[in-house]
């Protein structure tokens, strides 16, 4: 196998089939957290503890989980009175928290911390009065949770074409907060529309998109601008992986999303000569790993890596995890 290593790109004239892996990539310390929590109550209480969705968005974590004695469930509705259930890294609403609580589930909850600032941050919007303009899509799990936080009062906008068109009574007063897995790039344009239409809209306190997403993106720029094509390591469902395929894209670079190594399509090798390589943030990098060895395999024998940033954030498990300890399911 190819061993990884930093190295002065070579210029075009020089390159051969080559691969340019992106630093940062894979897991980031949120979706580090969750398996974690799954893994550590599997452990306390051992199988099976339920787990309300997919604890991240990546199949092949939650194939591993299965293995180790956890079930996953499309609703809360599904897990036996009084057992133990984690809620993913995506978050939930309280009608979700209400629920299990009137169902008396020992829950645990993996919520990314920065998706409940953003929780956090539409509650504080919500009891100022102020109509929220939440940016994402409407269908991922992390938004629905959000939304559950203030309904009434809250307007999913996912384009500019959509910020362009909304309209409110005189006087209303708004506030505008994001998915965090978003592009950078979409989400600037939405933002400057709404600012350019609402000039007296509030900002959150600080930016919504997660650190791993905003660094992940600086890297899929940096490797597209020296390669012939970006290779995505992510699940479908994973809304930060999809974000870094656009990026990639929207720089001028094929890309494509690959699940696992037998989803790639060798077509898309045809005439490339250097290939970049990343990894969401909910993929591990076990993943990777067997995409390069197969473009290995295929020629792409040479392996840089280009790191635009050093992550050393770290979420720890919180100590209510052992709170169920010794309780009977």
């Amino acid at each position: 196998m190819p061993s990884v290593s930093d190295s002065t790109l070579a210029s075009p004239q020089q390159r051969r089939k080559r691969i340019i892996m992106a630093e940062p990539r894979g897991f980031c310390a949120g979706v580090e957290r969750a398996i974690g929590m799954v893994e550590k109550a599997l452990e306390l209480y051992g199988a099976p503890v339920y787990v309300r969705k997919q604890i991240v968005h990546n199949q092949h974590v939650v194939n591993e989980l299965e293995k180790q004695g956890a079930r996953f469930v499309d609703s809360e509705d599904e897990v036996p009175e009084g057992a133990i259930c984690v809620f993913s890294a995506h978050g939930v609403s309280p009608a979700v928290r209400g629920n299990a609580e009137q169902r008396e589930l020992k829950v645990i909850d993996a919520t990314c911390p920065l998706v409940a600032k953003v929780h956090q941050e539409a509650r504080r919007s919500a009891d100022a009065g102020r109509k929220i303009l939440l940016i994402g899509h409407a269908n991922h799990e992390e938004v629905e949770g959000t939304v559950g936080e203030a309904p009434a009062e809250t307007v999913v906008v996912e384009s500019v074409e959509e910020a362009r068109a909304l309209e409110f009574a005189p006087g209303t007063v708004l506030s505008y907060l994001t998915q965090t897995t978003l592009s950078l790039d979409e989400t600037k344009d939405i933002i400057e529309e709404l600012t350019r239409r609402f000039p007296d809209i509030k900002g959150p306190g600080s930016d919504d998109i997660c650190y791993a997403s905003q660094n992940r993106q600086n890297a899929v720029k940096d490797i597209a601008a020296q390669t012939d094509l970006v290779l995505v390591v992510g699940s479908d469902n994973s809304s930060n992986s999809v974000r870094m395929v656009e990026v990639a894209i929207r720089q001028g670079t094929q890309s494509y999303l690959v699940n696992d190594v037998s989803k790639l399509d060798e077509q898309w090798l045809d005439g490339v000569e250097a290939v970049g390589v990343t990894a969401g943030a909910s993929a591990p990098e076990v993943l990777v790993q067997e995409l390069v060895q197969r473009l290995a395999a295929l020629g792409y024998q040479d392996v840089d890596s280009v790191t635009t940033t050093t992550e050393d954030v770290v979420f720890s498990i919180p100590g209510s995890l052992f709170a169920h300890a010794g309780a009977q399911r």
